[in-house]
Formats: C-alpha cells, sequence, structure tokens
C-alpha cells in the first residue's frame, strides 16, 4: 500500500500498516488502544458536528479527537490548559535545566516493568536533586523542581530520560528566607550521577528482593555489577535566561509526543522518511529511512502504562506545598511585578475564530447538528488485521 498525501502523517501510516504490525508483531493492550485511538482521531469513526452559514448556507464538518496524549494531532489545547495552570507557580529566579539518563543496558528490563521502573526513575532524581539541593555545601535549600519522562531518541530507539527544570536557589530550611543560587551554576553533575546511580540500583535490587521485579533472561546480579562500574550520564543545559523564557519551553516540551507530524517527510513504497536533529544545534539537519510496519512498532515502544503520570512535581512545587512553601517563597521574592507580564503573555497565542465563515468571510457559523460516531467497527477491524466485508468497508 502507497500514497503521497500533502502532509503525511502519523495516522496515515497507522490507518495503512496497522494491521500489517498486528498480524507481525505482539501488542499489549495499551499498544492496541493507541493505535486505534490514532487510527480513529478526527475521522467519522468519532462523530462530530456540522456548522452552518446563517448568511450563505455554508457548511463545515468538524470530526472528534480521540484526545489519546500518544496522538501527535491531541497535544495543542492540552498543553495550552496544563501551561496556563502551571504559569503562575513560576518563581521570579533562574531555572536550570538537567537531563538524567540510565545506560542503555536497562532497556530490556524497563521494558518489562515499565510502571515499575519509571516510578523508581521519578523517585531516584527527585531524591537525588532534593538530598544535594538540601545539603549546605551545595546550596542548603529546597527547590522548586518539575520532571518530564521521555522515552525516545531521534530515531524512535528506546531511550528513556527524565528532563528536570529546577529553580536556581530555594526555600531555606527554616521556611523563612530564601537561598540564592547561582546564576550559570545549578548542582555538581558528577555528584547528582553517583547518587542517582546509587539509588536507581538500590530501588530496583529492592524490587527484585520483593518479587515484584520481572527479570525474564536477565541475570540481575551480573547485571548490576557492570552498572555500577559504569559512569551514569547527568548533564545540565544551559540556564533559562528566566522566567519567561521557562514558560516557553513548558508550552512546547512536556506535552510531546515520540515524533510530530511535522517531522515526516514522506512515503516511498512501504519506506517512511523523517527528519531527525542535531542535538548540539537543535536543528533539523538529517533524515532517516525505515520500513512502515518498523516504524510503527518504535512508535509503540513509547506508549505509556494506562495511567501514568509522565509530569511530575517535587519541592516547592509538589501538590502538598503549592499553598504553603510556595506560597511563602513567592512572597520573598515579590512576585507581584512579574504577575501582569505573565498574565498577559497567556494572551499573546493566536485563536483562531472559529466563527468566521470561510466561504463568505462572514462571522454566522453556528452549530447545525451533531454527527453520531460511525465505521468505528471497521476502524478496528482494520488496525487487527481481520477481513473487512464491502458492508463494512462502505
Amino acid at each position: 500500500m502507497s500514497w503521497q498525501r500533502l502532509q503525511l502523517e502519523v495516522a496515515d501510516l497507522v490507518r495503512g500498516y496497522g494491521g500489517e504490525l498486528c498480524r507481525s508483531s505482539r501488542l499489549s493492550a495499551i499498544q492496541y488502544k493507541v493505535i486505534n485511538r490514532i487510527a480513529s482521531c478526527r475521522t467519522a469513526a468519532l462523530g462530530g458536528h456540522v456548522d452552518r452559514c446563517g448568511g450563505c448556507g455554508h457548511e463545515r464538518i468538524s470530526y472528534n479527537s480521540c484526545r489519546d496524549r500518544h496522538c501527535p494531532k491531541c497535544q495543542g489545547s492540552q498543553r495550552a490548559k496544563w501551561v496556563a495552570q502551571r504559569v503562575e507557580r513560576l518563581l521570579p529566579v533562574p531555572y536550570f535545566h538537567v537531563v538524567f539518563t540510565v545506560p542503555s543496558e536497562l532497556g530490556p528490563l524497563i521494558l518489562r516493568n515499565q510502571r515499575l521502573m519509571y516510578g523508581i526513575f521519578f523517585a531516584a532524581v527527585a531524591g537525588t536533586i532534593k538530598q544535594i539541593a538540601a545539603d549546605p555545601k551545595h546550596l542548603g535549600a529546597e527547590v522548586a523542581l518539575t520532571c518530564v519522562l521521555h522515552t525516545w531518541a531521534q530515531n524512535l530507539a528506546f531511550h528513556p530520560h527524565l528532563h528536570c527544570v529546577a529553580s536556581g536557589g530555594g526555600l531555606a530550611s527554616d521556611g523563612r528566607s530564601w537561598v540564592t543560587g547561582g546564576d550559570k551554576y545549578f548542582l555538581p553533575v558528577k555528584v547528582l550521577a553517583r547518587l542517582f546511580r546509587g539509588k536507581f540500583l538500590a530501588a530496583v535490587g529492592q524490587a527484585y528482593q520483593d518479587g515484584t521485579l520481572k527479570t525474564g533472561d536477565t541475570d540481575w546480579f551480573a547485571l548490576k555489577d557492570r552498572l555500577y562500574r559504569t559512569d551514569w550520564v547527568v548533564y545540565a543545559k544551559a540556564p533559562f535566561g528566566g522566567p519567561e523564557q521557562v514558560f516557553k519551553y513548558l508550552g512546547r516540551y512536556t506535552h510531546r509526543v515520540a515524533i510530530s507530524n511535522q517531522r515526516l517527510l514522506g512515503l516511498n513504497g512501504d519506506k517512511v522518511t523523517f527528519a531527525v536533529r542535531d542535538n548540539a544545534t537543535g536543528k533539523m539537519t538529517g533524515r532517516l529511512t525505515l520500513c512502515a510496519v518498523e516504524f510503527l512498532r518504535r512508535f509503540l515502544l513509547h506508549a505509556l502504562p494506562a495511567g501514568f503520570v509522565r509530569i511530575r512535581h517535587y519541592g516547592l512545587t509538589a501538590g502538598r506545598n503549592v499553598h504553603t512553601k510556595l506560597a511563602v517563597a513567592q512572597r520573598l521574592l515579590n512576585r507581584r511585578h512579574i504577575r501582569c507580564q505573565r498574565t498577559a503573555r497567556l494572551g499573546d497565542r493566536q485563536h483562531t475564530d472559529y466563527s468566521v465563515c470561510p466561504a463568505c468571510g462572514e462571522k454566522r457559523l453556528a452549530l447545525d447538528r451533531i454527527l453520531p460516531k460511525s465505521a468505528g467497527r471497521y476502524v478496528m477491524n482494520l488496525i487487527r488485521g481481520s477481513p473487512v466485508t464491502e458492508s463494512e468497508a462502505a
């Protein structure tokens, strides 16, 4: 099957090659749900509504979105809503971006125990930053911390890592003063890496002792010895220039999926070509071509367990501290003078006026009727690879 559209989308590949993937691979229940939702997204399968212009009678059909967090087309509104809720929690201090990664040898173990291992990942990273930051030798304060889980590399290979945004400074242990950190330096990355390694492996070892860790063919003790002899990678990126840059970062980064539709360059036969970013410059400088089925297999590696929270807050921004410690920090930093600036920035976002008729240009489009769900069975059968009758296809 081969076709070319003006803008190739992940949904096109799912509809075209999802059945072949299901016949050739063993997918989990959550992976089945993800590809079925993406295949149905903004199609008649999910229903929709029709808007009609009261002037010229022009009709516009809008189909419902799947709202799956793995869908490249459904993150815009979720991102805007999340940012609007979080922007008022930023502090007028420098923020630092720290990335924690784990050795590739842990990949099979993590895939076999995703919910457990991702939870350990978050706990180890948060515990590490909080412990080092609280040490008087380094900062001696409690910082505001947000962690975001990403599981992909640019080639869609499995590469779990945590992006952390931490405040450059924190609330003193007495809760009465603000400890100012450096403008160009957060915490020593080598110290962070060693403590993170120790916390992570200790937690995994405890899970093994408790019998909750599924090791399969992996020799845990041999793997643990190798991992303790390996230097784990933690690196700090250049600090943000201020709270406004953090806002921009959060707005485009927290709800990112494994690959966006904009990175898809074309489909030739059953080969998919997509753009690859240079990590050093952040620019799209290369391209990679994969078989469509292999592309989908890699894409589904990043389907998270149902209900798993991939954005978490710790320290001053933890839920239990927002109205206590964070409020104290805001008062200490005299935050009022930047609130109006951030609130205004929320209004800078360009909004489309959906009441404007594309035919006559008048603002007279209004809801005319609701479209019920249809063809849902056709999509499910197509993705699962079972036969589709002519009546179903029609």
